[in-house]
């Protein structure tokens, strides 16, 4: 099975996306992974592959088999770029073979070690031949990950005929990191009835629940008055910025919430004492909670524009997406499926909610249902991150069963 040597192909290529840019893509090196996928999409005989140049999207299919060109249409997505959290440039990957569950040596020269104190779930993977960084990058596992296993399900079906299955649709995305992912999918192109984004991270994870999310920017204006003759005249933003924090649930933090608990997040600060800028997030996976969280963040600005005077706080807040669970519950279908193939594979599943968002959450909104599915990686983000050979391999055989449940009887 080649889709270890995909994936190191893959990471090799520098995809990272950037928040403030303007363009699209956020960043034009993402040309540079779509044109190779699109490259051996046709080398390996796919149909109908389409590589939007303005966009930079992918699209590509999988034929179907005779007599199964009726079946639904079932599509796998994953998205090209990774995270503006740690630098993409120059990933030096390495796998470690038969793991032995101590601490991992990333960097000798810069004394970077793995640890087990730190990474517990490392120990579990004893045994295992794992993919790692030298530690001055992230691996990119997310989600170059998915795509390798994408483009080894697509390679399988185009060299086995014998194994039945209906019409497949492959997509890879741009900017999901940066939460423009769907912005420019063309759903009616892709033509899916219903899909998986391949986007999660340790073998078995199935996730069909996200949060509901929205952005806030808090502008504070104040005053600034020279401190020798400042009694009452200064108006201080950086104090009011700390007081409008004061106002929101202090447990409501990431720090201290798991699960389904939902989150204020201040993401960054800056400014001074003119004028202070405030990023935050607002999460909860309930819609009637995170609609709560919205009002109690501007019912606190508006608190401190009766107090300080009209003006004072000025808040800017988008929706960014909703939990997919609204659209998902009405084709169950996917998540049985999904719960067979594991069962059938001997996988032992872990279903849980998402604490964040994929491009499958958006796109079920835009009329294509989209569970999410593992991809072998984990601590996504970070120059610690680290993919497993056998789980990658294994979630490979996951999708080909995934796609034959929907339009034949494909095994692996």
């Amino acid at each position: 099975m080649k889709v270890i040597e995909k994936f190191l192909e893959y990471v090799k290529i520098d995809t990272q996306s950037a928040d403030e840019s303007s363009t699209v893509p956020s960043t034009m090196k993402q040309h540079e992974l779509a044109k190779l996928l699109c490259r051996q999409l046709e080398e390996m005989g796919a149909e109908e592959v389409v590589y939007d140049k303005e966009h930079c999207y992918v699209y590509a299919t999988v034929p179907a088999s005779a007599g199964r060109e009726d079946s639904p249409v079932v599509g796998f997505i994953a998205h090209m770029d990774t995270s503006p959290a740690v630098t993409g440039q120059n990933v030096k990957a390495r796998i470690v073979e038969n793991y032995d569950g101590g601490d991992i040596l990333l960097n000798g020269e810069k004394d970077i070690v793995m640890r087990t104190a730190d990474f517990p779930e490392l120990v579990s993977y004893q045994g295992k031949s794992l993919i790692v960084t030298d530690g001055t990058t992230l691996l990119g596992a997310d989600d170059k990950a998915g795509v390798a296993e994408i483009m080894e399900m697509a390679e399988y079906f185009m060299t086995h005929p014998e194994a039945v299955h209906g019409k497949i649709r492959v997509g890879f995305t741009p900017d999901e990191e940066v939460g423009a992912g769907a912005d420019h999918f063309d759903v009616k192109l892709f033509g899916a009835d219903y899909a998986y984004t391949v986007d999660g991270d340790r073998l078995g994870s199935l996730e069909y629940e996200n949060f509901n999310a929205a952005g806030a920017k808090v502008t504070v204006h104040g005053r600034s008055v020279h401190p020798g003759s400042a009694k009452n005249k200064m108006v201080n933003a950086i104090l009011l910025a700390q007081e409008f924090q004061s106002l929101l649930p202090t447990a409501e933090n990431p720090m201290y919430t798991c699960g389904y608990e939902g989150f204020y997040h201040l993401d960054s600060i800056s400014g001074n004492v003119e004028q202070t800028q405030m990023d935050y997030i607002i999460r909860d996976h309930d819609r009637e909670k995170f609609e709560k969280k919205k009002e109690h963040f501007l019912a606190a600005a508006d608190f401190l524009n009766r107090k300080y005077g009209k003006g004072t706080f000025s808040v800017a807040m988008k929706d960014s997406y909703y939990n997919m669970k609204e659209v998902i519950e009405k084709h169950m279908h996917l998540v049985d499926d999904a719960l067979a193939a594991m069962e059938e594979l001997g996988i032992v599943p872990k279903v849980a909610p998402i604490r964040g968002g994929t491009d499958g959450a958006r796109l079920s909104f835009m009329g294509l249902p989209c569970p999410n599915l593992c991809t072998g990686g984990q601590n996504f983000h970070g120059r610690f991150e680290y993919a497993c050979v056998e789980d990658m391999e294994k979630i490979v055989q996951l999708l080909v069963r995934i796609a034959g449940k929907a339009g034949g009887d494909a095994g692996i």
